[in-house]
């Protein structure tokens, strides 16, 4: 009977052209559809209660046992399983042990809930399956990504009415472009700045064509920079490798107590390159929300001495570009009109699914500089998007955010970007009230970082030598990397670390320190849960102290 039943079930699972066309055109039978319809509804319309009664922060289990159940390499010529049954397994099997990015207890990372209509949207982005790569493929929905395009320009830029009936649909020049996220839009920027500088002279025909060996010598030049602060993402330093400078020629400038680039070693920095005439700066790199500390360089200053020195202004604004929308905050961000080229992350702050982020561009044309066409896709003439993007095939994010901008409202999206400013404001409030935490950079936006740091280790810091300060640094820098990692494990919440590198304090102590670093955009998130999460990491530093006499003595983390 066993083996009867066998035979039949492998009889059932073949593929030919009759169940494919059962698979790709409609679901299998009822019990299949009963089971998509029956998870659907509760992701679509139950996302975060879904997540939370099936998925904590993540199930406890070591990724070395995870892995040894996904080590079969086979891929196998008949289907394995019906649908129902693989959506079954993604909901019981896979889901618990994935992270739960939804809760309001993670909130390490600039990942977190996303609206419960974005599902609604991206299915339907999904089911039209549109390709902007070309009109042929996508239609009207290219011509609604230039009018979400010219929308967020119109936001960072405030150009005239006049030129954004010029551009909006202007099948020559062109505002932004939509990329995968924040790195693919860094790199598309510093890919026009570089062009607009190792431009076509007699002789030349410009770095696009002739490479950057000929550029060199066209211009009379043995090196190029970017210049940006040591907070900079590293998706710049990728940038500089692939557009062939070499990640060495980007430079780190120094920061300032807030984080902030130091704009005298900034300009002590242009003014030594600048005398050197065999060198060159592609471009100068302001931050509006960087990834570790949440601190926004100062854009107006930044790009005042960028026109005095005629240099590319890029601001990275992956992160902080959306608090433009904030009529409380937006002043954070001044001076960011200054700049030639802006990226935004939509998987961020405008709280879309992964992965989309944006680049915009003040002058319409320069991203001319960059492009490309095809005689079977994106020829001469047409108006295919195509033709200035990174990305050939690309799916349609702008619908997402053009819907998702007509149902929240500038006024929605600033409701949580000021939530989670005035959450931190708070949390920062919170650590200060403790005596065995230390606040390491105060949030100027909704990211923070402070360290479980004892108050007798506190006291031990005044009035020593610096020997002794790098000491103590140090086993304060391993309790904070044994406290995340036990909290991390436990699965309860979660809070991330990151090491700021040459950090200096208030009496001028500089050494790499160990924090916890915080990013609080989820609205579902309180004070309340804040202080829980402390609780946790207290508890946590006691039991290590209970178990350890002495802090230095902590296990470091393999």
């Amino acid at each position: 009977m066993l083996n009867e039943f066998k035979s039949q079930k492998d009889k059932e699972l073949i593929a030919d052209w009759d169940a494919l066309s059962r698979i790709f055109i409609r679901p299998e039978n009822k019990a299949t559809r009963a089971t998509l319809v029956k998870y659907m509804e509760q992701i679509l319309f139950g996302l975060h209660s879904f997540l939370n009664k099936n998925v904590g922060i993540t199930q406890e289990i070591s990724l070395k046992k995870l892995s040894e159940q996904f080590t079969d390499t086979h891929l196998n010529k008949h289907p394995e399983k019906k649908l129902k049954d693989v959506i079954s397994c993604l909901i019981e099997n896979i889901a618990p042990h994935a992270v739960n990015v939804a809760s309001p207890y993670f909130i390490g990372h600039m990942t977190s809930a996303i609206p419960f209509f974005m599902v609604h949207l991206k299915t339907i982005v999904s089911a039209l399956n549109q390709n902007v790569v070309k009109l042929e493929t996508s239609k009207v929905v290219s011509v609604i990504e230039k009018q979400v395009l010219a929308k967020i320009h119109r936001l960072i830029y405030s150009n005239t009415d006049m030129f954004y009936q010029d551009h909006v649909q202007n099948t020559v020049s062109s505002l932004g472009v939509f990329t995968e996220g924040g790195t693919t839009a860094n790199l598309s920027a510093l890919w026009v700045a570089r062009n607009q500088l190792l431009k076509p002279i007699p002789g030349f025909e410009g770095v696009e064509i002739d490479g950057i060996a000929k550029a060199y010598a066209a211009h009379g030049l043995d090196e190029c920079f970017i210049l940006v602060s040591k907070r900079g993402h590293y998706s710049l330093r990728k940038a500089a490798g692939v557009l062939g400078i070499g990640n060495k020629h980007v430079i780190p400038i120094d920061v300032n107590l807030k984080h902030q680039i130091e704009l005298t070693h900034l300009m002590n920095t242009i003014n030594e390159i600048k005398r050197n005439p065999r060198k060159a700066i592609i471009a100068v790199i302001g931050i509006a929300g960087t990834t570790e500390t949440g601190s926004v360089d100062p854009l107006r200053q930044i790009g005042e001495i960028c026109h005095q020195h005629h240099i590319y202004f890029h601001v990275d604004a992956a992160w902080g570009g959306p608090t433009l929308m904030s009529e409380k905050y937006r002043h954070l961000l001044d001076g960011i009109s200054l700049a030639d080229s802006v990226t935004i992350d939509c998987h961020k702050q405008f709280y879309m699914p992964m992965s989309c982020g944006m680049v915009y561009f003040k002058d319409p044309y320069f991203m001319n500089a960059i492009e490309y066409h095809s005689n079977y896709v994106n020829r001469m003439g047409s108006v295919d998007l195509g033709i200035k993007s990174l990305a050939g095939s690309r799916e349609a994010h702008s619908l997402i955010l053009d819907c998702a901008i007509k149902i929240m409202g500038t006024k929605g999206y600033a409701l949580l970007i000021d939530y989670g400013i005035e959450l931190a404001k708070k949390f920062a409030q919170e650590i200060e009230k403790r005596k065995h935490f230390r606040l390491i950079t105060s949030p100027e936006l909704n990211i923070l970082t402070y360290q479980v740091c004892p108050e007798s280790l506190q006291l031990a810091l005044l009035n020593t030598t610096v020997e002794e300060k790098k000491q103590i640094n140090a086993t304060i820098n391993e309790l904070n990397r044994s406290v995340q990692r036990i909290q991390r494990e436990s699965g309860k919440s979660f809070v991330s670390r990151t090491v700021l590198t040459a950090h200096r304090f208030q009496d001028g102590f500089v050494d790499d320190v160990v924090v916890l670093r915080c990013v609080l955009m989820n609205p579902m998130t309180t004070i309340t849960i804040i202080n829980d999460i402390l609780n946790e990491q207290e508890a946590i530093f006691h039991q290590l102290q209970h178990e350890r006499t002495d802090p230095c003595t902590l296990v470091k983390e393999n």
